[in-house]
Protein backbone atom coordinates (compact mmCIF):
# COMPACT_ATOMS: atom_id res chain seq x y z
CA UNK A 1 0.00 0.00 0.00
CA UNK A 2 1.24 3.49 -0.93
CA UNK A 3 1.49 6.50 1.16
CA UNK A 4 -1.38 8.13 -0.34
CA UNK A 5 -3.90 9.76 2.25
CA UNK A 6 -7.38 9.64 2.19
CA UNK A 7 -9.55 12.82 1.16
CA UNK A 8 -10.56 12.92 4.60
CA UNK A 9 -7.00 13.73 5.82
CA UNK A 10 -5.95 15.43 2.93
CA UNK A 11 -8.79 18.24 3.68
CA UNK A 12 -7.63 18.00 7.53
CA UNK A 13 -4.43 19.25 6.46
CA UNK A 14 -5.47 22.08 4.04
CA UNK A 15 -6.93 22.88 6.94
CA UNK A 16 -4.50 23.20 9.36
CA UNK A 17 -2.45 24.94 7.07
CA UNK A 18 -5.16 27.42 6.16
CA UNK A 19 -5.08 27.93 10.01
CA UNK A 20 -0.91 28.06 10.36
CA UNK A 21 -1.40 30.91 7.76
CA UNK A 22 -3.19 33.09 10.79
CA UNK A 23 0.24 34.19 11.76
CA UNK A 24 1.64 35.96 8.50
CA UNK A 25 -2.27 36.94 8.38
CA UNK A 26 -2.02 38.97 11.79
CA UNK A 27 1.73 40.14 11.03
CA UNK A 28 0.35 41.90 8.01
CA UNK A 29 -2.34 43.24 10.07
CA UNK A 30 0.31 44.64 12.58
CA UNK A 31 2.00 46.19 9.80
CA UNK A 32 -1.06 48.00 8.45
CA UNK A 33 -1.38 49.67 11.48
CA UNK A 34 2.20 50.40 12.33
CA UNK A 35 1.79 52.13 8.75
CA UNK A 36 -1.10 54.00 9.79
CA UNK A 37 0.38 55.07 12.97
CA UNK A 38 3.14 56.69 11.36
CA UNK A 39 1.40 58.73 8.71
CA UNK A 40 -0.70 59.77 12.41
CA UNK A 41 2.38 61.35 13.76
CA UNK A 42 3.33 62.66 10.01
CA UNK A 43 -0.15 63.79 10.05
CA UNK A 44 0.25 65.83 13.19
CA UNK A 45 3.75 67.10 12.65
CA UNK A 46 2.08 68.69 9.58
CA UNK A 47 -0.42 70.60 11.34
CA UNK A 48 2.29 71.38 14.90
CA UNK A 49 2.70 74.57 13.16
CA UNK A 50 -0.38 75.66 12.09
CA UNK A 51 -3.01 75.00 14.92
CA UNK A 52 -5.50 71.95 15.72
CA UNK A 53 -9.13 71.10 15.01
CA UNK A 54 -10.85 73.73 15.96
CA UNK A 55 -13.95 74.69 18.43
CA UNK A 56 -15.39 78.15 18.71
CA UNK A 57 -18.26 79.26 21.09
CA UNK A 58 -20.07 82.89 20.54
CA UNK A 59 -19.78 85.29 23.13
CA UNK A 60 -20.71 84.64 26.35
CA UNK A 61 -20.97 88.22 29.08
CA UNK A 62 -19.40 87.24 32.38
CA UNK A 63 -20.80 90.10 34.95
CA UNK A 64 -18.92 89.60 38.35
CA UNK A 65 -21.21 89.97 41.71
CA UNK A 66 -20.38 90.31 45.78
CA UNK A 67 -21.69 88.15 47.57
CA UNK A 68 -21.50 88.54 51.91
CA UNK A 69 -21.76 85.35 53.89
CA UNK A 70 -22.24 85.03 57.63
CA UNK A 71 -20.30 82.62 60.39
CA UNK A 72 -19.71 82.11 63.42
CA UNK A 73 -16.92 80.53 65.61
CA UNK A 74 -16.68 80.05 69.56
CA UNK A 75 -13.56 82.11 70.63
CA UNK A 76 -13.10 81.98 74.11
CA UNK A 77 -16.41 80.79 75.23
CA UNK A 78 -17.87 83.53 73.17
CA UNK A 79 -20.10 83.58 70.18
CA UNK A 80 -18.77 86.04 66.90
CA UNK A 81 -20.41 86.49 64.56
CA UNK A 82 -18.39 86.95 61.35
CA UNK A 83 -19.09 88.22 57.60
CA UNK A 84 -17.14 88.03 54.41
CA UNK A 85 -17.34 89.52 51.37
CA UNK A 86 -16.09 87.59 48.08
CA UNK A 87 -16.69 87.91 44.65
CA UNK A 88 -18.50 85.61 42.09
CA UNK A 89 -18.65 85.87 38.09
CA UNK A 90 -22.19 85.46 36.84
CA UNK A 91 -22.41 83.98 33.19
CA UNK A 92 -24.73 85.35 30.83
CA UNK A 93 -25.65 83.77 27.70
CA UNK A 94 -26.88 85.57 24.56
CA UNK A 95 -30.63 86.03 23.54
CA UNK A 96 -29.43 85.06 19.79
CA UNK A 97 -25.87 84.46 17.94
CA UNK A 98 -24.96 84.07 14.56
CA UNK A 99 -21.75 82.84 12.99
CA UNK A 100 -21.03 82.87 9.48
CA UNK A 101 -17.71 81.04 8.72
CA UNK A 102 -16.00 80.68 5.23
CA UNK A 103 -13.39 77.86 5.30
CA UNK A 104 -10.18 77.91 2.95
CA UNK A 105 -9.35 74.29 2.86
CA UNK A 106 -5.50 73.28 1.92
CA UNK A 107 -4.08 69.55 1.59
CA UNK A 108 -0.30 69.87 2.61
CA UNK A 109 1.81 67.09 1.99
CA UNK A 110 5.22 65.59 4.26
CA UNK A 111 7.05 63.66 1.40
CA UNK A 112 5.26 61.69 -1.07
CA UNK A 113 2.82 59.43 0.90
CA UNK A 114 1.32 61.81 4.33
CA UNK A 115 -0.94 65.02 3.41
CA UNK A 116 -3.10 66.54 6.57
CA UNK A 117 -5.60 69.17 5.31
CA UNK A 118 -5.54 72.35 6.96
CA UNK A 119 -7.81 75.44 6.65
CA UNK A 120 -8.31 79.31 7.06
CA UNK A 121 -11.21 80.50 8.47
CA UNK A 122 -12.80 83.70 8.25
CA UNK A 123 -15.55 84.01 10.82
CA UNK A 124 -18.06 86.99 11.23
CA UNK A 125 -20.59 87.23 13.51
CA UNK A 126 -22.87 88.89 16.03
CA UNK A 127 -25.08 88.25 19.57
CA UNK A 128 -27.45 90.03 21.60
CA UNK A 129 -27.73 90.56 25.72
CA UNK A 130 -29.96 91.40 28.18
CA UNK A 131 -29.99 91.77 31.55
CA UNK A 132 -32.20 89.15 33.29
CA UNK A 133 -35.25 89.97 35.06
CA UNK A 134 -34.83 86.82 37.50
CA UNK A 135 -31.90 86.85 39.33
CA UNK A 136 -33.59 86.55 42.30
CA UNK A 137 -34.08 82.82 41.54
CA UNK A 138 -30.34 82.37 41.53
CA UNK A 139 -30.05 84.46 45.07
CA UNK A 140 -28.57 87.32 43.24
CA UNK A 141 -29.79 91.08 43.49
CA UNK A 142 -29.39 93.81 41.11
CA UNK A 143 -27.41 96.28 43.86
CA UNK A 144 -24.72 93.07 44.07
CA UNK A 145 -23.35 93.46 40.15
CA UNK A 146 -20.20 95.11 39.56
CA UNK A 147 -22.06 95.85 36.17
CA UNK A 148 -19.07 98.27 35.49
CA UNK A 149 -16.60 95.18 35.31
CA UNK A 150 -18.16 93.05 32.86
CA UNK A 151 -16.55 91.81 30.22
CA UNK A 152 -17.36 89.51 27.34
CA UNK A 153 -15.64 86.28 26.05
CA UNK A 154 -15.05 84.49 22.76
CA UNK A 155 -14.21 81.11 23.41
CA UNK A 156 -11.31 78.99 21.34
CA UNK A 157 -9.87 75.84 22.09
CA UNK A 158 -6.52 76.69 20.08
CA UNK A 159 -5.50 80.22 19.99
CA UNK A 160 -2.59 79.58 17.98
CA UNK A 161 -4.61 79.78 14.86
CA UNK A 162 -5.98 83.36 15.87
CA UNK A 163 -4.13 86.16 13.00
CA UNK A 164 -4.31 89.44 13.64
CA UNK A 165 -7.37 90.86 12.15
CA UNK A 166 -9.36 90.22 15.03
CA UNK A 167 -11.99 92.95 15.93
CA UNK A 168 -14.67 93.15 18.43
CA UNK A 169 -17.34 96.23 18.19
CA UNK A 170 -20.47 97.16 20.65
CA UNK A 171 -22.02 99.46 18.29
CA UNK A 172 -19.79 101.69 17.09
CA UNK A 173 -17.24 101.26 19.84
CA UNK A 174 -14.29 99.48 18.92
CA UNK A 175 -13.32 96.95 22.64
CA UNK A 176 -9.87 96.26 23.23
CA UNK A 177 -9.32 92.20 23.06
CA UNK A 178 -7.02 90.53 24.89
CA UNK A 179 -5.87 86.68 25.10
CA UNK A 180 -7.34 84.28 27.61
CA UNK A 181 -11.06 84.59 28.66
CA UNK A 182 -10.28 87.07 31.56
CA UNK A 183 -10.73 87.33 35.10
CA UNK A 184 -8.37 84.33 36.30
CA UNK A 185 -10.81 82.10 34.70
CA UNK A 186 -9.28 79.29 33.12
CA UNK A 187 -9.79 78.54 28.92
CA UNK A 188 -8.43 79.74 26.10
CA UNK A 189 -9.88 82.44 23.84
CA UNK A 190 -10.07 86.37 23.69
CA UNK A 191 -12.01 88.92 25.98
CA UNK A 192 -12.80 92.52 26.00
CA UNK A 193 -14.21 94.44 29.43
CA UNK A 194 -16.97 97.03 29.00
CA UNK A 195 -18.75 99.42 30.94
CA UNK A 196 -22.34 97.64 31.26
CA UNK A 197 -23.67 100.38 34.41
CA UNK A 198 -26.85 101.58 32.46
CA UNK A 199 -27.68 97.87 31.92
CA UNK A 200 -29.01 98.64 28.66
CA UNK A 201 -29.58 95.45 25.84
CA UNK A 202 -25.94 95.10 24.23
CA UNK A 203 -25.47 94.19 20.82
CA UNK A 204 -21.92 92.81 19.30
CA UNK A 205 -20.11 92.38 16.22
CA UNK A 206 -17.01 90.69 15.74
CA UNK A 207 -14.86 88.59 13.04
CA UNK A 208 -11.46 87.14 13.41
CA UNK A 209 -9.63 84.67 11.22
CA UNK A 210 -8.63 81.20 12.47
CA UNK A 211 -6.78 78.74 11.54
CA UNK A 212 -7.36 75.08 11.85
CA UNK A 213 -6.63 71.46 10.67
CA UNK A 214 -9.24 68.74 9.94
CA UNK A 215 -12.21 69.66 11.62
CA UNK A 216 -14.07 72.68 12.48
CA UNK A 217 -16.76 72.82 15.65
CA UNK A 218 -19.52 75.53 16.65
CA UNK A 219 -21.40 75.44 20.35
CA UNK A 220 -24.52 76.79 20.42
CA UNK A 221 -25.42 78.54 23.40
CA UNK A 222 -28.01 81.39 23.97
CA UNK A 223 -31.69 81.92 23.03
CA UNK A 224 -31.14 80.92 19.70
CA UNK A 225 -28.37 80.17 17.58
CA UNK A 226 -28.17 79.85 13.60
CA UNK A 227 -24.63 79.18 12.46
CA UNK A 228 -23.77 79.17 8.30
CA UNK A 229 -20.43 77.70 6.75
CA UNK A 230 -18.91 77.51 3.42
CA UNK A 231 -16.22 75.90 2.00
CA UNK A 232 -14.21 74.68 -1.43
CA UNK A 233 -13.62 71.51 0.15
CA UNK A 234 -16.18 68.84 -1.73
CA UNK A 235 -15.87 66.18 0.96
CA UNK A 236 -17.21 67.19 4.21
CA UNK A 237 -18.29 65.04 7.09
CA UNK A 238 -20.55 66.39 9.27
CA UNK A 239 -21.03 64.70 13.04
CA UNK A 240 -21.67 66.08 16.54
CA UNK A 241 -25.26 66.38 18.07
CA UNK A 242 -26.33 68.69 15.72
CA UNK A 243 -26.71 67.76 11.85
CA UNK A 244 -28.18 70.32 9.05
CA UNK A 245 -30.92 69.28 7.50
CA UNK A 246 -31.08 67.58 4.04
CA UNK A 247 -32.78 71.09 2.55
CA UNK A 248 -29.88 73.02 4.90
CA UNK A 249 -26.78 71.73 3.35
CA UNK A 250 -25.41 71.27 -0.46
CA UNK A 251 -22.63 69.05 -1.28
CA UNK A 252 -20.93 68.96 -4.56
CA UNK A 253 -17.63 69.01 -6.30
CA UNK A 254 -16.86 72.48 -6.24
CA UNK A 255 -17.40 72.61 -2.06
CA UNK A 256 -20.57 72.74 0.42
CA UNK A 257 -22.53 74.71 2.54
CA UNK A 258 -24.75 74.49 5.35
CA UNK A 259 -26.60 75.71 8.01
CA UNK A 260 -27.84 75.23 11.61
CA UNK A 261 -30.82 76.95 13.48
CA UNK A 262 -30.74 75.81 17.00
CA UNK A 263 -33.13 76.77 20.39
CA UNK A 264 -32.61 76.82 23.41
CA UNK A 265 -35.27 74.34 23.97
CA UNK A 266 -33.13 71.72 22.32
CA UNK A 267 -29.79 72.58 24.27
CA UNK A 268 -31.79 72.37 27.70
CA UNK A 269 -29.58 75.33 28.95
CA UNK A 270 -30.27 78.00 31.67
CA UNK A 271 -29.27 81.48 30.13
CA UNK A 272 -27.68 82.53 32.99
CA UNK A 273 -25.96 80.68 35.57
CA UNK A 274 -23.28 81.11 38.13
CA UNK A 275 -21.07 78.11 36.92
CA UNK A 276 -18.60 78.15 33.97
CA UNK A 277 -19.49 76.58 30.88
CA UNK A 278 -17.04 74.63 29.61
CA UNK A 279 -15.47 74.58 26.23
CA UNK A 280 -14.39 71.29 24.50
CA UNK A 281 -11.50 70.01 23.64
CA UNK A 282 -10.55 68.96 20.35
CA UNK A 283 -8.40 65.43 20.33
CA UNK A 284 -8.76 62.21 18.69
CA UNK A 285 -7.43 60.92 15.00
CA UNK A 286 -8.53 63.47 12.26
CA UNK A 287 -9.00 60.06 9.98
CA UNK A 288 -11.65 58.69 12.40
CA UNK A 289 -13.34 62.01 12.74
CA UNK A 290 -13.15 64.51 15.58
CA UNK A 291 -14.07 63.27 19.43
CA UNK A 292 -13.81 65.23 22.73
CA UNK A 293 -13.16 65.16 25.90
CA UNK A 294 -16.28 64.89 27.64
CA UNK A 295 -14.72 65.49 31.46
CA UNK A 296 -13.71 68.97 30.21
CA UNK A 297 -17.36 69.56 28.13
CA UNK A 298 -19.54 68.84 30.65
CA UNK A 299 -23.18 70.06 29.64
CA UNK A 300 -21.65 71.38 25.55
CA UNK A 301 -23.35 70.12 23.13
CA UNK A 302 -21.99 70.87 19.74
CA UNK A 303 -21.98 70.40 15.65
CA UNK A 304 -18.62 69.41 13.90
CA UNK A 305 -17.53 69.83 10.10
CA UNK A 306 -14.99 67.02 9.39
CA UNK A 307 -12.66 67.91 6.71
CA UNK A 308 -11.42 64.55 5.59
CA UNK A 309 -9.86 63.09 2.76
CA UNK A 310 -13.04 60.83 0.78
CA UNK A 311 -10.68 57.48 0.70
CA UNK A 312 -8.42 56.75 3.89
CA UNK A 313 -5.96 54.26 2.32
CA UNK A 314 -5.29 52.62 5.52
CA UNK A 315 -8.55 51.11 6.31
CA UNK A 316 -9.41 50.32 2.92
CA UNK A 317 -6.22 47.97 2.98
CA UNK A 318 -7.51 46.96 6.83
CA UNK A 319 -11.30 45.82 5.09
CA UNK A 320 -9.16 44.16 2.45
CA UNK A 321 -7.27 41.75 5.07
CA UNK A 322 -10.25 41.01 6.87
CA UNK A 323 -10.80 38.85 3.58
CA UNK A 324 -7.92 37.28 3.17
CA UNK A 325 -9.32 33.74 4.51
CA UNK A 326 -11.79 34.53 2.13
CA UNK A 327 -8.97 34.50 -0.67
CA UNK A 328 -6.89 31.51 0.52
CA UNK A 329 -10.24 29.01 1.53
CA UNK A 330 -11.61 29.22 -2.24
CA UNK A 331 -8.27 28.98 -3.40
CA UNK A 332 -7.33 26.03 -1.76
CA UNK A 333 -10.11 24.35 -1.82
CA UNK A 334 -9.75 24.92 -5.82
CA UNK A 335 -6.93 23.23 -5.11
CA UNK A 336 -8.31 20.37 -2.95
CA UNK A 337 -10.84 19.46 -5.78
CA UNK A 338 -8.20 18.82 -8.32
CA UNK A 339 -6.19 17.06 -5.74
CA UNK A 340 -9.07 14.77 -4.32
CA UNK A 341 -11.28 14.59 -8.00
CA UNK A 342 -9.25 15.01 -10.56
CA UNK A 343 -6.28 13.50 -9.39
CA UNK A 344 -3.63 15.83 -8.89
CA UNK A 345 -1.21 15.47 -6.31
CA UNK A 346 -0.95 18.82 -3.81
CA UNK A 347 1.93 18.62 -1.81
CA UNK A 348 1.59 20.54 1.92
CA UNK A 349 4.56 22.90 0.84
CA UNK A 350 2.68 23.53 -2.16
CA UNK A 351 -0.41 24.96 -0.88
CA UNK A 352 1.96 26.45 1.92
CA UNK A 353 3.44 28.71 -1.18
CA UNK A 354 0.23 29.20 -2.25
CA UNK A 355 -1.15 30.25 0.65
CA UNK A 356 2.11 33.10 1.32
CA UNK A 357 1.59 34.33 -2.09
CA UNK A 358 -2.43 35.30 -1.77
CA UNK A 359 -0.65 37.07 1.93
CA UNK A 360 2.48 38.81 -0.17
CA UNK A 361 -0.87 40.53 -2.40
CA UNK A 362 -1.91 42.50 1.01
CA UNK A 363 1.92 43.46 1.68
CA UNK A 364 2.16 45.03 -2.13
CA UNK A 365 -1.07 46.59 -1.67
CA UNK A 366 0.16 48.55 1.45
CA UNK A 367 3.39 49.07 -0.11
CA UNK A 368 1.84 50.64 -3.46
CA UNK A 369 -1.10 52.36 -2.03
CA UNK A 370 1.03 54.72 -0.14
CA UNK A 371 2.98 55.28 -3.35
CA UNK A 372 0.23 55.63 -6.31
CA UNK A 373 -3.29 55.40 -4.80
CA UNK A 374 -5.22 52.66 -3.74
CA UNK A 375 -7.32 51.84 -6.71
CA UNK A 376 -4.10 51.72 -8.54
CA UNK A 377 -2.14 49.93 -6.14
CA UNK A 378 -4.80 47.23 -6.53
CA UNK A 379 -4.69 46.20 -9.92
CA UNK A 380 -0.78 46.08 -9.88
CA UNK A 381 -0.86 43.95 -6.68
CA UNK A 382 -4.05 41.62 -7.97
CA UNK A 383 -2.45 41.43 -11.52
CA UNK A 384 1.23 40.22 -9.62
CA UNK A 385 -0.27 37.60 -7.94
CA UNK A 386 -2.64 36.11 -10.30
CA UNK A 387 0.39 35.71 -12.89
CA UNK A 388 2.55 34.20 -10.01
CA UNK A 389 0.06 31.57 -8.92
CA UNK A 390 -0.98 30.97 -12.38
CA UNK A 391 2.14 30.19 -13.42
CA UNK A 392 2.84 28.06 -10.08
CA UNK A 393 -0.40 26.23 -10.76
CA UNK A 394 0.41 25.13 -13.82
CA UNK A 395 3.58 23.47 -12.45
CA UNK A 396 1.58 21.98 -9.46
CA UNK A 397 -1.71 20.89 -10.79
CA UNK A 398 -0.18 19.52 -13.95
CA UNK A 399 -1.17 21.62 -17.12
CA UNK A 400 -2.06 25.41 -18.08
CA UNK A 401 -5.81 24.39 -18.29
CA UNK A 402 -6.04 23.82 -14.61
CA UNK A 403 -4.00 26.71 -13.91
CA UNK A 404 -6.64 28.66 -16.47
CA UNK A 405 -8.98 27.83 -13.78
CA UNK A 406 -7.32 29.39 -10.89
CA UNK A 407 -6.47 32.54 -12.53
CA UNK A 408 -10.14 32.51 -13.58
CA UNK A 409 -11.23 32.59 -9.86
CA UNK A 410 -8.20 34.47 -8.58
CA UNK A 411 -9.92 37.56 -10.92
CA UNK A 412 -13.42 36.77 -10.05
CA UNK A 413 -12.20 37.21 -6.05
CA UNK A 414 -10.00 39.83 -6.62
CA UNK A 415 -13.04 41.65 -8.27
CA UNK A 416 -15.53 41.07 -5.91
CA UNK A 417 -13.37 42.20 -3.22
CA UNK A 418 -12.54 45.40 -4.88
CA UNK A 419 -16.74 45.83 -5.42
CA UNK A 420 -17.32 44.91 -1.38
CA UNK A 421 -14.93 47.34 -0.68
CA UNK A 422 -16.54 49.96 -2.41
CA UNK A 423 -19.80 48.64 -1.38
CA UNK A 424 -19.96 48.00 2.46
CA UNK A 425 -23.31 47.87 3.38
CA UNK A 426 -23.88 45.40 0.52
CA UNK A 427 -20.42 43.61 1.72
CA UNK A 428 -22.08 41.03 4.42
CA UNK A 429 -24.60 39.59 1.73
CA UNK A 430 -22.20 38.89 -1.00
CA UNK A 431 -19.58 37.84 1.12
CA UNK A 432 -22.12 34.93 2.79
CA UNK A 433 -23.78 34.66 -0.81
CA UNK A 434 -20.04 33.65 -2.47
CA UNK A 435 -19.66 31.08 0.23
CA UNK A 436 -22.77 29.51 0.10
CA UNK A 437 -22.54 28.63 -3.55
CA UNK A 438 -18.71 27.93 -2.91
CA UNK A 439 -19.93 25.22 -0.37
CA UNK A 440 -22.48 23.97 -2.87
CA UNK A 441 -19.75 23.48 -5.57
CA UNK A 442 -17.84 21.58 -3.07
CA UNK A 443 -20.38 19.66 -2.01
CA UNK A 444 -21.68 18.71 -5.52
CA UNK A 445 -18.22 17.91 -6.43
CA UNK A 446 -17.31 15.75 -3.66
CA UNK A 447 -20.91 14.02 -3.38
CA UNK A 448 -19.11 10.40 -4.48
CA UNK A 449 -16.18 10.67 -2.98
CA UNK A 450 -15.11 8.10 0.06
CA UNK A 451 -13.46 10.34 2.42
CA UNK A 452 -11.70 7.76 4.86
CA UNK A 453 -10.96 5.35 1.43
CA UNK A 454 -7.56 5.14 1.08
CA UNK A 455 -6.13 4.68 -2.92
CA UNK A 456 -4.08 1.74 -3.41
CA UNK A 457 -0.87 2.02 -5.66
CA UNK A 458 -1.74 4.29 -8.84
CA UNK A 459 -5.38 3.74 -8.68
CA UNK A 460 -7.10 6.98 -9.36
CA UNK A 461 -10.76 8.20 -7.99
CA UNK A 462 -13.71 6.50 -9.94
CA UNK A 463 -15.00 9.42 -10.97
CA UNK A 464 -17.47 10.53 -14.55
CA UNK A 465 -15.51 12.49 -17.29
CA UNK A 466 -17.87 15.61 -16.40
CA UNK A 467 -15.65 15.80 -13.03
CA UNK A 468 -12.10 15.82 -14.25
CA UNK A 469 -11.50 19.98 -13.90
CA UNK A 470 -9.02 19.83 -17.20
CA UNK A 471 -6.48 17.25 -18.17
CA UNK A 472 -5.99 13.89 -17.05
CA UNK A 473 -5.13 12.95 -14.00
CA UNK A 474 -0.94 13.52 -13.01
CA UNK A 475 0.54 10.60 -12.05
CA UNK A 476 1.75 9.38 -8.32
Amino acid sequence: MSGERSPGTKLLLVGMIGALLIVPLAMVYWLVSDRQHQARIAQQSITAGWAGAQVVAGPLLVVPYTVTRTSTEVVEGNTVTRQTESRELLYISPSEQNLDTEIDPEVRSRGIIHQSVVYDAAITGSAGFSLPDDLDRLGIERDQLLLDEALVQLPISDPRGLQTDARLNMGVERLDLRPGLGNSQSGTGMHAFLDWSEAEDLSFEFSYGLRGSSAFSMVPRGEESNFAVRSSWPHPSFSGDFLPGESDREESAEGFSASWSISNLALGQSLVSTSAPNLPVAYGDPTEGIYFDETTATGQQIATIGLMEPVDLYKRVERSLKYGFLFIGFTFLAFLMFDIVAGARVASAEYLLTGAGLILFFVMLLAFAEMIGFALAYVVASAAIIGLLTSYSAAVLGGWRRAGFIAALLTGLYAVLYVLLNLEAWSLVIGSLMLFFALAGVMYGTRNIEWSKVAIGDETPDISPSEDFGEGSVPA
